[in-house]
């Protein structure tokens, strides 16, 4: 479990007095935006309901104090020494105190004022990083990871791939186009096994789309995406799709959870030299991933089309090295896949394929 922050309620009852209210803490005021986990315990005798304080305090880990807000959830009841989770959302900044705040640490008294009204929602700047180049810049809180960036080796005409892939927000606010996301995704397969090692395949997918939460455990997207093999004229694919998809996350227990992701698709326009695309990827996709942060992670994504009986199915796989020790910042990744459509010059092809590297995202 991350860091715990420390915390004041701001309204109190005597069922309140029974429960302890122990929040997760954020790494920032965007983090807590999608929702900070709270566990509340019942350290009394008696059963009580799991409302929890209406309002808490919290200091994220860049030094932000925040004012969280209970979200509307059934009602619970706590058995003595059992405890449930809540959800709650920042609504406000928090007064800072005059002197420097200690991890860990009681708030100093009297402290739950907001800042002014008219302080901005978010404010972000670009990161600079001095290196040996010379200073570089960027919005570096925009990105955020999109599909696994890894390369997986495997054997013979297997060769390897090697994908690199992000998402950025362009917008920065509370307004309804900070759910707008771009994202980019480059899939390149490279023959290790054929003389000079060529790249044969390379996917380039650029994507417009909005991601937009529903409650803390699922999500909604809808957006168009661009697949093509950057050919010319002669032997040029060009998919393009508008999609809507949505993740719904299930708590396992012991720190595990699964998300079940079901997507579906309309091409739209021409397809270059693939107009019979849509007989081998289908129009619909199902996803399902198990795992446990900071540990295993498991993810197969199956599609096709029932009409030709053309399917496909990919399985991801990865663990963090840093478990292993050593500090690496990188993941242990193996990849597989069955069917049609692995690369988009080749959809028409049946391949089976199993690969093993490593993964910077996952």
């Amino acid at each position: 479990m991350r860091a715990l922050a420390c915390l004041i309620p701001l309204c109190a009852t005597p069922a309140f007095a029974q429960l302890r209210a122990v929040p997760t803490q954020p790494a920032s005021e965007r983090d807590a935006l999608r929702g900070v986990e709270v566990i509340l315990i019942n350290e009394g005798a008696d059963p009580v309901a799991a409302e929890g304080p209406r309002q808490i305090e919290v200091t994220a880990a860049d030094g932000t104090r925040l004012v969280l807000e209970r979200l509307p959830a059934p009602v619970a009841t706590v058995a003595p020494g059992g405890f449930v989770k809540a959800r709650y959302v920042p609504t406000a900044y928090a007064a800072r105190p005059s002197v420097p705040a200690t991890p860990g640490a009681p708030l100093p008294a009297g402290v739950g004022a907001a800042y002014p009204a008219d302080r901005p929602p978010s404010v972000t700047g670009e990161t600079e990083v001095l290196a040996s180049r010379g200073t570089a810049s960027g919005f570096l809180d925009r990105f955020s990871p999109h599909e696994p960036v890894y390369g997986a080796f495997g054997l013979q005409d297997a060769g390897a791939k090697l994908q690199f892939s992000f998402a950025f927000r362009p917008f920065d606010g509370a307004g309804a186009l900070d759910h707008l996301r771009f994202a980019y995704t480059q899939t390149m397969f490279w023959r290790l096994d054929l003389p000079s090692g060529p790249f044969t395949h390379t996917t380039y997918s650029p994507e417009l789309f909005a991601d937009i939460p529903m409650g803390d455990s699922a999500a909604f997207g809808i957006g168009w995406r661009h697949d093509s093999n950057g050919e010319g004229p002669a032997s040029s694919i060009d998919s393009n799709r508008l999609f809507a998809r949505v993740t719904k996350a299930f708590d396992l227990g012991d720190g595990w959870r699964a998300e079940v992701t079901p997507q579906a698709w309309l091409f739209v326009g021409k397809q270059g030299v693939a107009p019979d695309l849509d007989r081998y990827w289908g129009n619909a996709s199902l996803s399902l991933t198990v795992m446990r942060p900071d540990s295993l992670k498991l993810n197969v994504t199956a599609r096709g089309n029932p009409e030709t009986g053309r399917y496909a199915a990919e399985l991801f796989a990865s663990y963090p090295l840093g478990r292993l020790g050593g500090g690496f910042g990188i993941y242990l990744f193996g990849q597989a896949f069955t069917g049609y459509g692995e690369s988009l010059d080749a959809f028409r092809r049946r391949d089976s394929h199993a690969r093993l590297g490593i993964a910077l995202t996952r």
